[in-house]
């Protein structure tokens, strides 16, 4: 067996970044930005009001001044003419300041009457400009690698970028393996359950950019597991549920062997997820994962994520770890690696996190109440309450 961070680098290891494709801005919230983008205008374009009010020459600004309205300036329809001394125009926010006015003062510190305005006392002395470019300059770059929020895309769109480059989304086939599964729906034998991890699997990675496609379930037969390796043709990533461990009907490494894998390795020191295999099914990196749900999704966390980040361009670093102070006594651990489901929060200012008692790997229940995986060194000593322990959120 070898290490989490061994089987990590060696997963990783076998993706590269995909091509690039530029796709609508409407279409890019959640994609992975590949190339810088740069602005092609100033943000504002012009020296714009910030309020509603009255544009003018800051050096006639005093408690008192009176001026001369001579035409309205609004968001879309400038006023063209120039502002000369004693002159104001009504103005509204986001409109062109008007040439030869400097500084807006706003409608609730002025008197109007008809035509004329006067500067009333206690006025406020903020000038309300934003100058030409404010926001940022036509060589302002949003730089790449970055996974896009909708306050990106807000920016993007302030940038007049139309289309945006972004990594393609890695296409993952899932298969599902075992004589026991059937699809839900449908009416399981005596002897047989619903399949789960493949749809839970498709759910984390598509979450991730992934697009998923969502093989049949391949029977304990070289011929049905053949013929669903063969459907996972042009997949980026093939994911095997099940059938990588060491009972009679575990055939996944022979048959996979077979038509051309080559193993990167073969079973990791973690719990849970100890099954674990990966390697290369001619030129595509195949992972096979274990066939106990659990295992399966806190290998997905742990190792798909990271691979598909490689393809979408940002590394593949292990995912983020936070410290927390644990609540609730823990046992010695055991020679593998532990990653339990968990419950983390913030307590009283600091972030806390409970273990989950029961820590199956079959337990879907279990990991459905649980935001987090408490790690757990191998030989880990006995923990206390209070102790200091690494977190990795789900």
């Amino acid at each position: 067996m070898i290490s989490v961070e061994e089987a990590l680098t060696l997963v990783t290891g076998l993706f590269s970044p995909l091509e690039v494709e530029h796709v609508p801005l409407a279409e890019a919230s959640g994609r992975v930005l590949a190339n810088d983008v740069t602005a092609g205008r100033d943000q504002p374009p012009f020296a714009a009001s910030s309020m509603d009010g009255y544009a003018l020459r800051q050096a006639e600004v005093a408690v008192g001044a009176k001026f001369t309205v001579i035409g309205e300036s609004a968001a879309g329809a400038r006023f063209t003419e120039r502002v000369e001394p004693g002159q104001a125009v009504r103005i509204f926010t986001g409109a062109p300041l008007p040439e030869g006015a400097d500084r807006v003062i706003i409608q609730e510190d002025v008197k109007r009457d008809k035509n004329v305005i006067t500067i009333s006392e206690g006025h406020d002395a903020s000038p309300y400009v934003r100058p030409e470019g404010y926001d940022f300059k036509t060589d302002f770059r949003l730089t790449a690698p970055r996974r896009l929020g909708a306050n990106d895309i807000a920016l993007l769109a302030a940038m007049n970028c139309a289309l945006v480059p972004v990594r393609r989304k890695p296409v993952v086939a899932l298969v599902p393996t075992g004589d026991e599964l059937v699809q839900p729906g449908e009416t399981p034998g005596p002897d047989q359950i619903i399949t789960s991890n493949n749809f839970g699997l498709a759910a984390l990675l598509s979450a991730q950019g992934a697009e998923t496609r969502l093989l049949p379930i391949a029977r304990d037969t070289v011929q049905s597991l053949t013929l669903a390796l063969r459907l996972c043709a042009g997949a980026d990533m093939i994911v095997t549920l099940g059938g990588a461990s060491v009972g009679d009907h575990d055939i996944v490494h022979e048959v996979a062997s077979e038509m051309g894998l080559k193993t990167a390795f073969y079973k990791v020191a973690m719990r849970p997820g100890k099954p674990l295999m990966a390697g290369k099914l001619v030129e595509t990196p195949m992972v096979g994962l274990p066939g106990n749900p659990v295992s399966s999704m806190v290998c997905g966390n742990i190792f798909l994520r990271p691979a598909l980040n490689v393809m979408l361009g940002l590394g593949g670093a292990p995912l983020p770890r936070e410290e927390a102070v644990l609540d609730g006594d823990l046992p010695k651990n055991g020679g593998r690696e532990h990653y339990m489901r968990a419950h983390a929060r913030w307590l009283g200012g600091r972030l806390t996190v409970h273990p989950e008692r029961r820590q199956d790997s079959a337990l879907l229940s279990v990991l459905a109440r649980s935001n987090a995986l408490l790690l757990r060194k191998p030989g880990a000593e006995a923990g206390k309450s209070g102790d200091i322990v690494e977190i990795i959120r789900i």
